[in-house]
C-alpha cells in the first residue's frame, strides 16, 4: 500500500506499543504536545502489569507518592491522559512494524495501523514468572501457590511463606504482614536485590527474615498446609505449617516479534541513544524496554524517558516544533485531535 492510499484520518503523529504506566504517561505528554496520538497493547485494559500482576502492590519509588497501590497509580495515569483524545487499541499485539514516512504497524487480530512515529513502551516484553523445580510445588499451583497476588484480602488472618530477596518480595513481606496471621520470607544468601530502607523495615517488622534457607517441599493435599525449608549452608531442614506460598522469583522474558523489527537488540532489550532514539528513523522507546549506558529500570525513570521520546518524536514529526516545549505550568491541557 502507498502513502497516498492511506486515508490520512488513519495516520496517527505518534502510536505508543504498550500501555503501562511509561506507556500511559508518553500518552499524556503527546497530548500536551498536540500531537494525534493511539496506544497499542496486548491487554485488554492500560496499566501493564501493575494491572496484571500487582493492583494491590504498593508502589514507593515514584515522586509525589509516599506509597501508592500499583491500582490507584494505574487510575491516575489513566485521569491524567484522559485529559486528551488518546485513541486506544487494545487486546491486540504489534507483530510487525514496517518503516518509512509513514510506519505501518500489523497486529495479531488482523488491523493495520498508521503512524508518522513510534514510542515502543512494551515493557519487558512477554513475560512467565520464574519456577522452581520442588516437590509438591506444580501440584499446588493456584491451590495456595502463588507468582503474583490479586487480591490480598484474600490472605488476611494466614501464615504465609514468601520466597525471594528481591524488591517484589521486600515490599510484599511489607505489604501483607499487618494482616497476615504470620509472614516467614526467607532467601537463598543474605544479600538482596532490594531498596535498603525496604529491607531495613522487613527486618525491623513482624516478618521473619531467614537468610541461606531454600524451599525443599511443599505440602499439602487440596491446598498448601505447610512447607520444608533448608539451611543451605548445615542442610538443615524445618518445616513450617503455612496456608499460602508466595514466589517472587523474577521473570523469564520474550520480547517476540519485536526481536523481528530490525531493531538494535542488546541482550533482551531495544538500544536507544540518549533521545530515546532506536537505530529505525522515526522509532523511539522508554521503560523497561530499552537498554542504554547507566540505565535503571524503574517507573520513575521511564517516565523520564517518555518525556524524552515525545519531545523528540514531536520535533522529528513536526520540523518546526521545539525539542523543548517549556513547562507544563505554562500549559493549559486541550483536547487533542
Amino acid at each position: 500500500m502507498t502513502t497516498t492510499s492511506i486515508n490520512p484520518e488513519d495516520i496517527y503523529d505518534l502510536i505508543i506499543i504498550g500501555g503501562g504506566p511509561v506507556g500511559q504517561y508518553a500518552a499524556y505528554y503527546a497530548g500536551l504536545r498536540t500531537m494525534k496520538t493511539k496506544i497499542i497493547d496486548s491487554l485488554p485494559e492500560l496499566g501493564g502489569q501493575l494491572s496484571a500482576l500487582y493492583p494491590e502492590k504498593y508502589i514507593f519509588d515514584v515522586a509525589g507518592f509516599p506509597k501508592v497501590y500499583a491500582r490507584d497509580l494505574v487510575a491516575s495515569l489513566t485521569e491524567q491522559l484522559s485529559q486528551y483524545e488518546i485513541s486506544l487499541a487494545l487486546s491486540q499485539k504489534v507483530t510487525h512494524l514496517d518503516p518509512g514516512d509513514i510506519i505501518t504497524l500489523q497486529t495479531d487480530k488482523g488491523e493495520t495501523h498508521y503512524a508518522k512515529s513510534v514510542i515502543v513502551a512494551a515493557g519487558v516484553g512477554a513475560f512467565l514468572p520464574r519456577k522452581m523445580d520442588v516437590p509438591g510445588l506444580a501440584q499446588l499451583e493456584e491451590r495456595g501457590v502463588h507468582y503474583f497476588v490479586s487480591n490480598k484480602g484474600s490472605l488476611a488472618g494466614k501464615n504465609l511463606v514468601i520466597v525471594g530477596g528481591g524488591d517484589s518480595a521486600f515490599d510484599w513481606s511489607l505489604n501483607l504482614a499487618p494482616a497476615a496471621a504470620s509472614v516467614l520470607q526467607i532467601h537463598r544468601s543474605d544479600r538482596f536485590k532490594a531498596h535498603e530502607d525496604t529491607i531495613r523495615q522487613v527486618e525491623e517488622s513482624t516478618v521473619e527474615l531467614k537468610t541461606f534457607h531454600e524451599l525443599k517441599e511443599v505440602h499439602g493435599e487440596e491446598h498448601v498446609e505447610g512447607v520444608t525449608i533448608f539451611d543451605n549452608r548445615t542442610k538443615e531442614e524445618s518445616y513450617f505449617p503455612c496456608d499460602a506460598l508466595l514466589l517472587n522469583l523474577g521473570f523469564l522474558t520474550n520480547l517476540g516479534p519485536i526481536k523481528e523489527w530490525g531493531l538494535n537488540i542488546v541482550g533482551n532489550s531495544v538500544h536507544v541513544n540518549s533521545k530515546m532514539e532506536t537505530n529505525i528513523k522515526g522509532v523511539y522507546g522508554a521503560g523497561d524496554i530499552v537498554d542504554y549506558e547507566g540505565k535503571l529500570k524503574l517507573i520513575a525513570t521511564g517516565f523520564g524517558e517518555a518525556a524524552i521520546a515525545v519531545n523528540h518524536a514531536k520535533a522529528y514529526v513536526d520540523p518546526t516544533a521545539k525539542v523543548g516545549p517549556g513547562h507544563s505550568s505554562e500549559s493549559v491541557p486541550k483536547k487533542s485531535h
